[in-house]
């Protein structure tokens, strides 16, 4: 397998291939009748990384963009910081490990002692202090038009995926205005956010401008991802959990959930928005009741 590759679909730098075959595979079953059917589902693979000679963690993930995945992991946990020069990043498919290299040793004995297991689908991993680093962070005041939201929600949510394909997946998008650049996907959100951040890292790009978009939970994790990157926006079609709404007014962050249609709720950093739209203007989508959003 070849480490990451660009492509372009529906304007996307990155966007899903929800027909690669290393991704999914097809297994046979019954339906409720009874009757025969096959299915795709999600095939999911451990990858291990390590920063040089360390072995830092292994991760439950699709198998994609695993050089993304690693650098972003690490820059998300605080091992890899501005200063640092990746002088390299090896993938052996065969034995399902990534190594990145950096110009100088490392050393993370101590942040390795300590692990937190987090809500994340695929159990999350974070090492350290989880409010370490958050200290520093300055996020850009950049307006967010209500418009490049509704467009961002609409664009996202028709776009071919492997969650529309097989299902039992996250996916999360960078994106810059009313435009999403790179949609990654993973069992665990955690690996999702990690492989944008990487790509961020490996491509030097700006995060001041940027929102972040997922289909999953708006947690602490999540949002101390987001921060810990830079991007000062970050919304989903999901709900909230109380941590990840009071790191978010701690650090700032403007955060949104429920967005569904021409609805939305933001609990968090409500200065950025420019309500530049009508909402009665979007077209919505039916509400669902708690039992049936709960199936």
């Amino acid at each position: 397998m070849q480490l990451a590759q660009e492509n372009d679909v529906a304007g996307y730098v990155i966007a899903p291939d929800p027909m690669a075959p290393r991704l999914t595979r097809s297994v046979v079953g019954h339906d409720h009748t009874g009757a025969r059917t096959e299915i795709s589902v999600v095939e999911e693979r451990p990858l291990t990384i390590y920063l040089n000679s360390q072995e830092i963690v292994t991760a439950m993930t699709i198998g994609d963009y695993p050089d993304y995945l690693a650098l972003g992991f690490l820059r998300n946990q605080g091992m890899l910081g501005p200063q640092e020069v990746v002088t390299g990043i090896d993938y052996d498919e065969e034995l399902e490990t990534v190594v990145v290299r950096t110009e100088t040793p490392t050393n993370h004995e101590e942040k390795l002692k300590k692990k937190t297991r987090t809500s994340g689908c695929a159990v999350g991993t974070v090492f350290g202090d989880m409010m370490e680093g958050l200290e520093g962070v300055q996020l850009s005041e950049t307006e967010v038009k209500t418009s490049w939201l509704y467009a961002l929600s609409a664009q996202i949510n028709r776009t071919p995926s492997l969650y529309l394909e097989a299902g039992a997946i996250h996916g999360t998008v960078l994106c810059h205005r009313d435009r999403p650049l790179v949609y990654m996907e993973d069992v665990g959100r955690h690996n999702a956010v990690d492989k944008i951040a990487g790509w961020m890292m490996a491509n030097h790009v700006e995060a001041g401008d940027k929102i972040l978009y997922t289909t999953g939970r708006l947690t602490s994790e999540m949002v101390i991802k987001t921060a810990m990157m830079g991007i000062p926006v970050l919304a989903s079609r999901s709900g909230f959990t109380a941590w990840g709404v009071e790191i978010a007014q701690q650090v700032g962050l403007t955060l949104i959930g429920r967005m569904r249609g021409q609805r939305f709720v933001c609990l968090s950093g409500e200065e950025r928005l420019v309500r530049d739209v009508d909402p009665k203007s979007v077209a919505d989508e039916p509400r669902r009741s708690a039992r049936k959003a709960a199936q």
